[in-house]
């Protein structure tokens, strides 16, 4: 049985090319995602299930290959050409690190072998841009047919790209949701498993035109711990359920400092606030990310943590924030739950 999606591997598809030579069964097992975290405890399933259950196999070889899901087709939504999966990453306030967590986890999803694309919409404050050292290039192509930037191995679309700098964006809704759809329809974004969208903060006209107007496989809630922005995540996620966007889980962030000279941590900004919304809207806790200086500045001359320090220990935070989204996103296209009811939660009292 997968572990995630709670269905045996054969009825997956997952089980390909049976080799029996003798005593040893070889075999090559296709994943949903390569970002899959319990691909060793697929390998002992099957070993003990072949091993330990039929006579005469001793040994059992397995090739892992992967082949993202597909979110399923909405209604009255327009497919991205290329596009497997498009993921929102929101957050109810500004200020909670929502867009490094994009940058990052793009870049986590690509480290495991998907091909990511990183939409940065967020309008008012497209810092992407900056955060990836590319905040000189400009959008090549015509507003027909225009052209992401490759960095890192993404492909990175922002609306800093098209300002210029410090120029305010005094646009009313109807303008907004255009610009929006030509970066969705009009870029030539190729063959993607994952599109992040980097939504602004809030609840406002951005969110409503793609969730109205795009296929979305489901939303990502970015918090911090402290009360104010837990009440704003809870209505962030009212949001999405109206929407009927399945809300993939919330992703904790500036969980914990860890003193670089004592080893100390330190709970900065209170604990266990995602986890309490999580509960509450009985949606997954994806993970917890620390508060460090490198998050939010980067590596000098060498960009985003993750890309600069690929085996430190905040990147391999940040991978497991992504193999757990990439899970549940699996389980929501395998489900054919593109546009669940999500259930609503209690009212989040305010801790004292």
């Amino acid at each position: 049985m997968d572990p995630e999606l709670h269905k045996d591997v054969v009825t997956l598809n997952m089980v390909r090319d049976i080799v029996i030579d003798g005593s040893t069964v070889a075999m090559r097992v296709v994943l949903t995602t390569p970002a899959c975290p319990l691909r060793e405890r697929i390998q002992q399933d099957i070993e003990q299930a072949l091993i330990g259950e039929i006579e005469g196999i001793t040994s059992v070889k397995l090739t892992w290959d992967a082949e993202v899901t597909r979110m399923p087709g909405l209604p009255g939504r327009q497919e991205i050409q290329g596009v497997r999966n498009t993921i929102a990453v929101s957050a109810g306030k500004g200020g909670v690190g929502k867009s490094t967590v994009s940058v990052n986890l793009a870049l986590a999803l690509h480290a495991s072998g998907a091909k990511v694309g990183l939409l940065d919409a967020d309008i008012y404050g497209p810092n992407i841009p900056i955060m990836l050292g590319i905040e000189d290039e400009k959008i090549m192509g015509t507003n027909e047919e225009m052209y992401p930037v490759m960095v890192n191995g993404i492909a990175v679309i922002s609306f800093g790209m098209v300002l210029k700098k410090g120029q305010p964006v005094i646009w009313r809704g109807p303008m907004l949701g255009k610009a929006l759809r030509e970066f969705l329809y009009n870029v030539v974004w190729g063959e993607l498993d994952y599109l992040i969208i980097d939504l602004p903060p809030g609840t406002g006209d951005v969110q409503l035109s793609l969730a109205q107007s795009a296929p979305l496989g489901g939303a990502v809630i970015v918090t911090t711990p402290q009360d104010v922005a837990i009440a704003d995540v809870a209505r962030g996620i009212s949001m999405f359920q109206q929407l009927n966007v399945p809300v993939l889980g919330v992703i904790e962030n500036m969980s914990t400092f860890v003193c670089p000279h004592c080893g100390e941590e330190t709970s900065i900004f209170g604990s266990g606030g995602g986890e309490e919304i999580a509960s509450a809207y009985d949606i997954p806790l994806l993970g917890s990310l620390p508060l460090d200086p490198k998050i939010r500045t980067g590596v000098p001359g060498a960009g985003p943590v993750l890309a600069a320090e690929p085996d430190g220990p905040i990147a391999a935070a940040f991978r497991s924030v992504a193999e757990h989204l990439a899970g549940q996103l699996s389980t929501v296209n395998l489900a054919g739950a593109s546009a669940p009811t999500m259930p609503s939660g209690p009212r989040i009292p305010l801790r004292q």
